[in-house]
């Protein structure tokens, strides 16, 4: 297969998550969506088919721990690096631990650096699985897959994944008006997008991977390279087969959801004024979907959202 060799344009570090305190760490903690167990197993079955093996893993940008929780459970030994001291405060007091019984290590590192700047440091050529949960998009690629290449063992895989943009059920009431509002939503966000919100958008069709950086990385192996979608079309998998629960939610699970966005947090950093108030951007994309809902005969009180996401996850494969 032939690809253009490209890099990121003028990669810059994200600042909004690795700001976060023990507050924001929490509310994540508290609002984002667990992944669901069919995508952890189309995941370990595509690691274990190509090689892999179950010792070590390792989650980057593990945020309070989300995904390494559920990951450990087939390891005997996971490791969760976030840059963001709020983030690993909250992973540390929700805890986990791996299969062996050993308890999950939480650390504050980047992709870029991958624990060596820990004691003991990640050593090379000791991890079986890098993972990377709605992440990625905020690594200097060229300098991770570099970085990912000395501490996998021959074999590992590097696992990437991100959603995208809620699409609405059309069988919920007014389904049309909510999915415009939301659109609208978005819309207005626009200026407080930056480079890795764009490559989430559209599914990391651009994020770049080892052989396509414009200095290549040949430890790793192209014919293996995996990308699966959820939600995309007819022949993708299942869109409620990406998060794990129920695929309604009420209006302040969604205020809740909404609030981890990091678009949302660069608005309301730029507008603290609103922020709370009947003026903060969720706010007003709550009472429009309420308006939506209120004029197809839905009682209030029972204002609830309907639908799923885009999803891919992406794996690469180390050279045996």
């Amino acid at each position: 297969m032939s690809v253009e060799a490209r890099t990121q344009p003028s990669f810059t570090p994200e600042t909004t998550f690795r700001s976060y305190n023990k507050d924001q760490g929490q509310n994540y903690a508290q609002n984002r969506r667990q992944y669901h167990p069919k995508f952890y197993q189309i995941l370990l079955n595509h690691h274990a088919a190509t090689g892999g093996q179950f010792d070590s893993v390792l989650d980057i940008g593990c945020g309070p721990g989300t995904a390494i929780r559920s990951l450990a459970l087939s390891f005997n030994h996971a490791v969760g690096l976030d840059p963001s001291e709020g983030m690993i405060t909250t992973a540390r007091s929700l805890g986990g631990a791996a299969s062996s019984g050993e308890p999950i290590r939480f650390e504050v590192s980047t992709a870029e650096i991958l624990g060596s700047n820990l004691s003991p440091s990640i050593a090379n050529c000791s991890v079986d699985l890098i993972t990377a949960a709605v992440a990625a998009h905020w690594f200097d690629m060229d300098i991770f897959w570099a970085r990912a290449a000395e501490i996998l063992k021959p074999g590992g895989s590097v696992a990437i994944w991100v959603s995208s943009s809620m699409k609405v059920h059309p069988g919920m009431p007014n389904s049309v008006a909510v999915q415009a509002a939301i659109d609208k939503h978005v819309d207005m966000l626009s200026e407080y997008l930056v480079h890795g919100n764009l490559l989430a958008h559209d599914l990391y069709v651009n994020l770049p991977l080892p052989w396509t950086l414009s200095t290549p990385v040949p430890e790793f192996d192209e014919s293996t390279f995996l990308r699966k979608e959820w939600g995309t079309s007819d022949n993708s998998e299942p869109e409620d087969e990406f998060y794990a629960g129920a695929q309604a939610v009420n209006l302040d699970q969604m205020e809740g959801l909404l609030s981890t966005a990091s678009p949302i947090t660069r608005w309301r950093e730029a507008h603290p004024e609103a922020v709370g108030t009947e003026n903060d951007l969720v706010r007003l994309l709550r009472r429009e979907i309420e308006r939506a809902l209120y004029e197809a005969g839905v009682e209030k009180g029972k204002e609830l959202v309907r639908g799923g996401v885009k999803g891919v996850l992406l794996m690469v494969k180390k050279k045996a």
